[in-house]
């Protein structure tokens, strides 16, 4: 596969380019953060504008479980594996820029819809683009820091989210509110093509500082007879997959993946509908709630998972995987708690609580996946996480809680939101039940894998601070 060269760096992207060790890294996490954010906010945006847009085109809250689930989960989780597959052999710092650009372009266009038809094909659009964001940015970055620097650098990627979140929902709850949610998801989709650009000119693809390197080398012989990762053969689809699915680690992350995300996202994405039911709270109102609650709250709870297994458990993976597991059970009593509640203020206390807590899990577990699999294989583990998560969880997660509704509205009225909401949160022990089991095994997978790095013939990666 050919890679697409790089763009040329005149004036500041040239001084950008420049920019050696640490003062680059930190500019590398700030760029990959802020994609990040706003390759988020169309999702949180399209939860908060649900009501408004199933008023504005006559849905059903299955259909709109459909728009929202599986039509944009199927082409966001199976596009992802070809793009992490470029990714894991090909210039990641392109990837990101194009399908950066590609998601933006698209969700200018969902305020154009004017059917559910064409709303679900550029949905459709969006997902492609998005799946072209996390797997080459988790490689990038695990390339650029070592293993007990990665939970700290991982985390400050992470908060793209909960700045998503401060975007996504205080922004767009009061553009919706004075503008309509057509011009909502314009206004919202077009920062994504200037750091698209951004991206283009400003970041570096290490594969190809080395290829230069190996290039113009003196001692020619010996590059040829040692190629640097960057050139070695890349692995084959179907070795990937067996390497990956013979760690029992990387099983059980998998699966937890996968269940949490179906029933955090089905719940997630039927939360600001229900406070609008339940308590009759415009958008502008809720967007500033949960600006605050999952902003702030994602903020401190993503940091503090990433400073306290940087600090706490650095390179002890099993302590980070078993807290993780925990977290996700006390979550579990926390959200249910947010749906017993009937008075609205203590709902978002709860739900404050509910965040800082869960955010705390993600900085150790993404980081303990890129440690865990081998550097030709970061971009495709990730993808095929995703791939299992967003088919089961984000496409059958808010497809199920809409199903549910309906089916609960005969019994319960304006209420029935409510309680399948409030069905969906033992699911929590489940993925916490995987979690404890890839604990007990992820010692052990580290240390075959670094054994087999440890092999003269074995392609090391780029980052050997490990």
């Amino acid at each position: 596969m050919h890679e697409a060269p790089n763009f040329p760096a005149p004036g500041l992207s040239r001084r950008l380019q420049g920019m050696k060790g640490v003062t680059y890294r930190k500019f590398l996490l700030i760029v990959l953060m802020v994609i990040l954010a706003l390759n988020q906010v169309d999702r949180l945006a399209l939860g908060l504008l649900l009501q408004d847009i199933k008023a504005s085109l006559h849905l059903s809250d299955t259909r709109l479980g459909l728009l929202t689930g599986i039509a944009f989960a199927l082409f966001y989780s199976v596009m992802g594996i070809p793009i992490a597959r470029w990714a894991d052999r090909g210039n990641r710092v392109t990837i990101i820029s194009l399908t950066t650009a590609l998601w933006s372009v698209m969700v200018v266009l969902c305020g154009w819809a004017g059917s559910f038809l064409q709303l679900l094909l550029i949905r459709i659009g969006v997902a492609v683009g998005e799946a072209g964001c996390i797997p080459p940015a988790l490689s990038l970055i695990a390339d650029h820091f070592t293993r007990v620097q990665r939970p700290r650098a991982v985390s400050v990627y992470l908060l793209g989210g909960p700045l998503s979140v401060v975007i996504g929902y205080f922004l767009a709850g009061w553009l919706n509110q004075l503008y309509g949610w057509r011009m909502t998801f314009m206004i919202l989709g077009a920062p994504g093509l200037v750091l698209a650009l951004l991206t283009a000119f400003s970041l570096r693809e290490p594969r190809r500082q080395i290829s230069r390197t190996a290039g113009t080398s003196r001692l020619a012989a010996d590059v040829i007879a040692k190629p640097s990762p960057a050139e070695s053969p890349a692995p084959t689809l179907t070795d990937v997959f067996l390497t990956l699915w013979s760690i029992h680690t990387f099983r059980h992350l998998l699966f937890s993946f996968a269940v949490l995300s179906f029933f955090s996202t089905g719940i997630q994405q039927w939360q600001p509908a229900f406070f609008t039911r339940s308590y009759s709270l415009t958008t502008g109102q809720l967007g500033t709630w949960f600006a605050v609650i999952y902003g702030l709250g994602g903020i401190l709870g993503t940091y503090w998972g990433g400073e306290w297994a940087t600090r706490y458990a650095a390179a002890d993976e099993r302590r980070q995987l078993r807290a993780i597991a925990a977290i996700c059970c006390i979550f579990a009593v926390l959200s249910a708690f947010i749906y017993l509640s009937r008075n609205h203020y203590v709902a978002f206390a709860l739900m404050a609580l509910a965040v800082v807590v869960i955010a705390a899990a993600n900085p150790p577990m993404f980081a303990t996946m890129q440690t865990l699999v081998p550097e030709r294989m970061r971009a495709m583990s990730t993808a095929i996480l995703y791939l299992s998560a967003n088919l089961i969880g984000l496409g059958f997660g808010p497809l199920v809680v809409g199903a549910l509704s309906d089916a609960f509205r005969p019994l319960r009225g304006e209420d029935s939101l409510r309680y399948a909401l409030l069905a969906m949160c033992p699911g929590y022990w489940w993925g916490a039940w995987h979690l404890w089991r890839a604990s007990v095994t992820v010692t052990l997978d580290l240390d075959r894998l670094h054994a087999d790095q440890a092999d003269p013939q074995y392609p090391h990666p780029l980052t050997t601070a490990d």
